[in-house]
């Protein structure tokens, strides 16, 4: 994969939403928390469009400002503002020849996973799976976060990850594993199959995280992928974060927990690690 040029102090930051958006008071405050870290802030238009109740504009629109920030030299890097919904809408629109040939650190999560997809497996560039300007930087960018995220993004080819302090790795089930990260957000990752930036795991490592899920929901997700082949065809999989996750029927007893004995034991038995 092409590993893009590293973050340079006064470099130029594109601004994007690529599904939902956000007050223009909050668009502003994005601005001016870029300038104030010693970049060139360079906003879309479309940060605070109301379209739908939901989304940032229409999906041609969003599309237009994903293709106009990799295209255009000036800009140095890519940051989400924000996820939330209707990034796939954007996706039709995205012309993947044109990123392909300027590859550039762009930065995102959750509801984003289905670009990253593409940037990552037809555009064939190293991503970064991180923290939103609207969503994580404004209000909790602390000296950890800070210096993990540019770390990772001026790293070059190579990095290691270190979970947050306090926050010890745990091991699910023992093993070894090489291969490509692939992943994001479990839903997105579910719904990417029969897309044509469907996720590819053959060999990979997948990473999954998801946010605000009931048990049933991501028993779902995850068996959609155990269905269709994408759980059992990887080398390894990573389970990030599940934020406010939950089980109705089992307040005591966690959505993950719940996922784990369910959908990922049945893994054991099979040649994945």
């Amino acid at each position: 994969m092409k590993y893009p040029k590293k973050l340079k102090d006064g470099a130029a930051v594109g601004l994007i939403c690529c599904g939902s958006a956000v007050s223009g008071y909050r668009a502003g405050q994005c601005v001016s928390f870029i300038e104030k870290l010693g970049y060139k802030a360079v906003a879309a238009d479309n940060l605070a469009t109301d379209y739908a109740g939901f989304l940032a504009d229409k999906g041609a629109v969003r599309g237009k400002w994903i293709n106009k920030m990799f295209g255009d030299p000036g800009i140095d890097a890519v940051f989400c503002v924000r996820g939330g919904y209707g990034a796939a809408g954007a996706m039709p629109y995205i012309d993947l020849d044109l990123i392909k040939k300027n590859p550039k650190i762009f930065v995102g999560y959750s509801d984003v996973t289905c670009l990253h997809l593409a940037l990552n497996q037809i555009c064939g560039f190293v991503r970064f799976h991180g923290p939103m300007v609207s969503s994580n930087m404004l209000d909790n960018f602390d000296g950890e976060t800070s210096e993990s995220f540019f770390g990772a993004v001026n790293a070059g080819d190579a990095y290691e990850f270190k979970n947050p302090r306090g926050h010890p790795v745990s091991v699910l089930k023992e093993g070894k594993a090489e291969g490509v990260l692939v992943g994001g957000n479990l839903s997105l990752l579910s719904a990417s199959v029969g897309t044509f930036y469907e996720v590819d795991t053959e060999n990979k490592i997948l990473f999954m995280e998801e946010v605000t899920e009931s048990v049933g929901r991501l028993d779902r997700y995850a068996r959609h992928l155990l269905n269709s082949g994408k759980l059992r065809n990887c080398a390894g999989i990573i389970l990030g974060q599940f934020k406010e996750c939950f089980n109705e029927n089992r307040p005591d007893y966690g959505a993950l927990e719940c996922l784990i004995s369910g959908e990922f034991s049945s893994l054991k038995s099979s040649s994945t690690k």
